[in-house]
């Protein structure tokens, strides 16, 4: 019987980087080789101790990589977690442990770090639940049926007063981040961008072969000159019969305001040759429908998905770190398999903060880690979890205060994909 040589787990080097890009690449089904630019920029940026790689006979079969990130909680405030992203395991090496061990050392750290939670952006949806992760956001997708929205052919400008005007990359960078962090710090389930982010979403910094086309860019300000709201899109060319039939894609979209959202969609939908509007990754309860005359133009099948997932890594101060809009006592026996956030929990909570301890008391609430990620921000039902069972009431009703002190009146939403 051949015996397979150990497979090397650990931070790269300098050296590593191109071997480590084509492994992520390969994990990614796209072209392996990096171009210089790419490994020149991944080099710039790639934390040596949060950038992992398994290493088999010297090449790279493993990728992992997290960086430090901000999460905005019911209430508006943002702690601290452990973003994770560039999971790939090469195909020739799956199902030997290789992700479990880079997860395993990575959330140590975290932990002893003091992160409150790790998040990422699940490409498949069975993988990460098995690491404590749960759903915890939420994402649509709508395309607008522009002749059948309703909206007045002949809008020029917004009626409020404000105006729309197309700005170029300089002028996003410039602006963007700032309204960016107003955006994030009112919408529970956002997260921190960094400069990186804005360069290379306008085009200065490129990460793969995948050519640039550089958007358009369009930015509302208010009546008094404010920039509330700054949108991405790009059209394509697309002609029926001699006419023209172009989409608008829409690459992201921030609105600070109701009114900044009203008016750059109004506006997406009155360019002249566009006859749909493709939304991107928007909340489920967007407002978007209901800004149209006919919100039945806007159709929510292009994709509708979980999103963010948030792995819990400190029990106590995340269920202290989010507002609650309710007054109620409930008592969480929690379980964690495979981290340290195991524990029976008696949350207190009150319109003016929220007290999380340890207790010895009866549980009234049984669940899973990955379930209590999922509540967390307030997108979930705990009724809905113990209909299915994956959460147990150990007191009858406990489900039901557990939704009236966590759900909140707007869903969570994460704009980001990482």
């Amino acid at each position: 019987m051949t015996t397979r040589p150990a497979i090397d787990v650990r931070p790269i080097t300098a050296a590593d980087i191109p071997d480590w890009i084509r492994a992520l690449h390969t994990g990614f089904l796209r072209s392996p080789s990096p171009t210089q630019e790419e490994i020149d920029s991944r080099t710039g940026y790639l934390l040596a101790h949060r950038t992992q790689g398994a290493f088999d006979a010297g090449r790279c079969v493993a990728t992992y990589r997290s960086f430090d990130q901000q999460l905005t909680v019911p209430g508006g405030n943002q702690v601290r977690v452990d973003a994770i992203s560039n999971v790939a395991v090469t195909a020739t090496h799956r199902r030997r442990g290789l992700l479990t061990r880079m997860m395993t050392q990575d959330l140590v750290a975290a932990k002893e770090r003091g992160d409150v939670a790790a998040t990422l952006i699940a490409a498949e949806y069975q993988i990460y639940g098995r690491y404590g992760f749960g759903p915890a956001t939420s994402m649509t997708e709508w395309t607008v049926d522009v002749p059948r929205a309703g909206l007045d052919p002949r809008w020029s400008a917004p009626d409020d007063g404000g105006r729309v005007d197309l700005v170029d990359g300089e002028d996003v960078r410039k602006l963007g981040p700032d309204l960016h962090d107003r955006l994030r710090r009112a919408q529970p389930g956002a997260v921190s961008r960094d400069d990186r982010w804005w360069q290379v979403n306008t085009g200065v910094v490129h990460l793969d072969r995948t050519p640039w086309t550089e958007p358009f860019y369009a930015l509302y300000r208010s009546p008094s000159g404010e920039p509330e709201g700054l949108v991405s899109y790009v059209c394509d060319d697309t002609w029926h019969d001699k006419q023209p039939h172009d989409t608008a894609q829409v690459k992201w979209l921030i609105a600070t305001t109701p009114a900044a959202e009203r008016a750059l969609w109004h506006y997406l939908c009155s360019i002249d040759w566009v006859t749909q509007v493709k939304t991107g990754w928007r909340a489920p309860d967007d407002l978007l429908p209901l800004h149209l005359p006919n919100p039945r133009a806007a159709k929510a099948t292009t994709a509708q998905a979980d999103w963010l997932w948030v792995r819990l890594l400190d029990v106590v101060r995340a269920l202290e770190a989010r507002a609650y809009d309710g007054e109620g006592a409930l008592v969480l026996e929690v379980a964690d398999a495979a981290g340290p956030a195991g524990g029976r929990y008696r949350l207190e909570a009150a319109a003016d903060g929220a007290s999380c301890t340890p207790t010895g008391a009866s549980p009234e609430l049984t669940l899973d880690i990955a379930d209590l990620a999922a509540l967390w921000l307030g997108d979930e039902s705990a009724v809905r979890l113990a209909a299915l069972g994956r959460v147990r009431e150990e007191r009858a009703g406990a489900a039901q205060v557990a939704d009236a002190l966590l759900r909140t009146s707007r869903r969570p939403w994460c704009p980001d994909m990482f």
